[in-house]
């Protein structure tokens, strides 16, 4: 038993040298792994620390270097299109594919429930993570290392000629998607679940004929634009986290 736990140990901390070399940085393994414990599996082993703190410390430390970065980068923008790009790049689904480019995913730890739902390929619990890694980067680097950091995360994101428009009003882009096709405009079908105090929304978004695709978030309009989303990056090539084919949600 002592030779199977040590080993199972060598591999967990393979794969997180695997995930820092990822990530482009050096994190303090204790806070590493407390940022990646979702509650779920803390609830499942004994009420262990889990990562919502640092999810609140990593979306404050996220927002001042995106909300600088956009200030100094983009002088001639008015305050309103300032806002709506910030809000393009900190988003759920933004995040989402920073986790997805890192492939954060199998790193997280889950609880059997939520693994076997999906969890991993959830939209809010890869992009609750990302920030959290955030928070625990600040916490062990200060504030100039996650500030560079989270821009080398977003940078994809702000070289991708694509993404402002669709990402900034993805389901107003999907329906022009479907008009250019001459096709009824897409429709949206939304599930809910879990307790009143976390209640997690599941969009199906179809422009028919066309495409199909599935979003998830703590709301039913942040659901519904990650549909939207999704299928807009099916449809011009570029697959993200949260996409689907049709009949085929993730973790069905």
């Amino acid at each position: 038993m002592a030779i199977v736990a040590s080993r199972n140990q060598q591999a967990v901390r393979t794969r997180r040298a695997a995930l820092e070399r990822r990530l482009g940085i050096s994190i303090d393994p204790a806070l590493l792994e407390l940022s990646l414990t979702h509650r779920s599996y803390a609830y499942e082993h004994g009420g262990l620390p889990h990562n919502e703190r640092l999810e609140f410390l990593g979306d404050a430390i996220l927002g001042q270097a995106v909300t600088v970065m956009l200030y100094r980068a983009y002088p001639d923008l008015d305050e309103g299109q300032l806002a709506k790009r910030r809000a393009s790049l900190v988003s759920t689904v933004a995040l989402a594919q920073v986790a997805g480019r890192i492939d954060l995913g199998p790193h997280i730890l889950l609880g059997r429930g939520e693994d076997l739902t999906g969890g991993r390929q959830k939209s809010s619990i890869l992009a609750d993570t990302v920030e959290a890694v955030i928070g625990a980067v600040f916490l062990d680097s200060g504030m100039d290392d996650a500030t560079s950091f989270v821009l080398r995360l977003i940078d994809p994101l702000l070289k991708d000629p694509g993404h402002f428009g669709a990402a900034m009003d993805p389901k107003t882009t999907l329906q022009e998607v479907a008009a250019a096709n001459g096709v009824e405009h897409p429709s949206y079908e939304v599930t809910e679940s879990g307790p009143d105090h976390d209640k997690r929304f599941r969009a199906v978004v179809t422009v028919q004929g066309l495409v199909t695709a599935t979003g998830d978030g703590t709301s039913k309009k942040q659901a519904e634009m990650a549909a939207a989303l999704a299928a807009w990056r099916l449809v011009d090539g570029r697959d993200g986290v949260e996409t689907d084919h049709a009949g085929d949600p993730p973790g069905a």
